[in-house]
Order: C-alpha cells, then structure tokens, then sequence
C-alpha cells in the first residue's frame, strides 16, 4: 500500500481460501494477501471514517463520507449500518430473500460452540471469517427454515447464536488434539440432527455426513497462541504498527515485533482509518494495550 495520501482500510477478507487486507484510496481497491512472515510498518492517521455498507448490489461507498468513533470495532455510520445485507440479516430485518443457505457448527474451545447460518453462495467464507476452529455444515435450505433451526438448536442450549471475540483467544493456548475436536463436533451434530427430527423442521435437508473441516493448522495455531502478547484495544491519530505478520486467525492479526511482546490486532479496529507506509519509522507506538498470558498450569495439591 504505497500511496501518497495513504489507503483507508477497508476490513480482512477472505477469498479463495486465502487471506486478504483491503484498503481503497476513494477510486479504487487495493487487495493486500496476509502472507505468514508479511513485514508491515504502518503509519495510522484519522480521521477515522465510515467504511460504507454491503448491499444486493455490491460494495457502497458511504454517501456522506461520515466520521466514526476512533474507539470500538464499529467502522459504519448509523445510515450505512441500517443499508447493511450483512447486519440487515443479523438484525433479522430479512425474512426470506429467495437464496438457499447452510446451517452450521462451529467448535472454538470445550463448552464453546455456535450454531449460525451462512448463504449457500458465500461457500465457507463465514467460517473463515469468524475463526472457527472446527466446523461442519448440518442442514440447508430456505431462509426461513434456516433460521427457525438456528433458534431451535440456541433455545435448546445445544450451542450458542454468538461466540464474543474475547471469549475465542483463551481457548487458543491450549487446544484438545484433533481427533478431540473432530468427536465433539460430531457428537454435537448428532443431537443436533436428532433435536430438528423431533422438532418436525421438514423443509431443511439434514446433511448427517458433511465433513468436518479443522482450521487449527491453516490459522497457525498447531503450537497454540504465544505464551504472552499484547491485545491492540485502540487505536489513535498517529500510532504505529511494524513488524512481521503471523497466519491470520479469522479477523485477527498477531504481529511479531523485534522489540516487545508479540501484538494482537482485531482487524475490526483498523477499518475506516488511513494506512501510509512507513518502512524507517520508529516501530509501534501510540496504542491501547492489554497484556495476555498463558494461565498457569495447576498444581497437583500436596494434601
């Protein structure tokens, strides 16, 4: 992204299976592929502004070119949050669109599983993008039955309809072996299948034998998070990012820095403002941080 004025981020996105960091200069995109090893120094200038909406036709710019709030992962004004596809069908604002979608499970620690759906059409994109660990499709169908199947499954405590981001990043220090993993999910989707059979959901086609797809690896995390870094919880007019890109997780980034403990970013907060390169720059600077640390192991009591 070298460009004079800079790039304002536009979000992390995946296509084709493969990470990518996009930014827009108002005329055109600009599509940045998040290598493991990337090196990146980012200089970060406001104000920071609304990134525009996703809607039946595509991509639309915000009208009003409208500033949000420098804190928080919201990177939308209130206008373009309503004209929104995405949150339109979270808000539940659509009730059918003609589109067939899939039911999934998504596994991201013991105890933590989630229940969605996605367009048939996005393929596995929302899975990519949520940082599912593990996953498997269970029914398809209309919009409609999709959805009571979702509420069904969440009302029954089978799994839950949101996973926080906060509740995702323990789970990453220590991680059930695979074949762990691959039992609770399957198991979860047997009484998943069983729970919508008894229930009588008769327009979604059950798919009892979909394969259950592990992300672990492709996500960097067979060795688990770093045993401490610093969480990015805000960023400001002028702060910095330097240093060299880990596989990104989801929306996340975990940046290795030569100088300090390694930083991980929720891409979220990086949209709407501008991005300039800056290769000679002092390295990171001017950010909110929490530090991480893996827990203690317990001891076994002497008593």
């Amino acid at each position: 992204m070298h460009q004079a004025n800079g790039w304002t981020a536009t979000g992390l996105r995946w296509q084709d299976g493969a990470p990518l960091l996009t930014a827009s200069d108002g005329r055109q995109r600009h599509d940045r592929p998040l290598t493991d090893g990337l090196a990146v120094a980012w200089r970060i200038s406001g104000p920071r502004r609304c990134t525009g909406a996703h809607t039946e036709r595509g991509h639309r710019p915000c009208p009003h070119r409208a500033t949000v709030q420098p804190e928080g992962t919201t990177s939308q004004c209130p206008s373009c949050q309503n004209a929104d596809r995405g949150l339109q069908l979270a808000r539940d604002r659509i009730l059918d669109d003609g589109r067939d979608y899939r039911l999934y499970l998504a596994w991201f620690a013991p105890g933590l599983l989630k229940v969605g759906l996605t367009a048939e059409e996005r393929g596995t994109v929302r899975l990519l993008e949520q940082a599912a660990l593990t996953w498997t499709f269970i029914a398809r169908g209309p919009l409609p039955a999709v959805r009571r199947a979702e509420l069904a499954l969440a009302h029954a405590r089978l799994a839950r309809e949101r996973v926080p981001a906060a509740a995702k990043y323990p789970a990453w220090w220590q991680l059930p072996a695979p074949a762990e993993r691959r039992a609770a999910l399957t198991a979860a989707r047997t009484r998943a299948h069983r729970l919508l059979a008894e229930q009588g959901h008769e327009q979604l086609e059950p798919l009892p034998d979909h394969p259950v797809t592990d992300q672990v690896e492709l996500f960097g995390l067979t060795d688990g998070a770093p045993d401490r870094y610093q969480q990015v919880t805000s960023l400001a007019d002028g702060a910095r990012l330097a240093g060299r890109l880990r596989r990104p997780i989801g929306g996340h980034l975990f940046l290795d820095r030569p100088d300090g403990l390694p930083l991980l970013l929720d891409t979220r907060l990086l949209t709407g403002w501008t991005l300039h390169a800056e290769p000679d720059g002092p390295g990171c600077a001017g950010l909110t941080l929490l530090t991480r640390a893996r827990p203690a192991a317990e001891q076994d009591a002497l008593f």
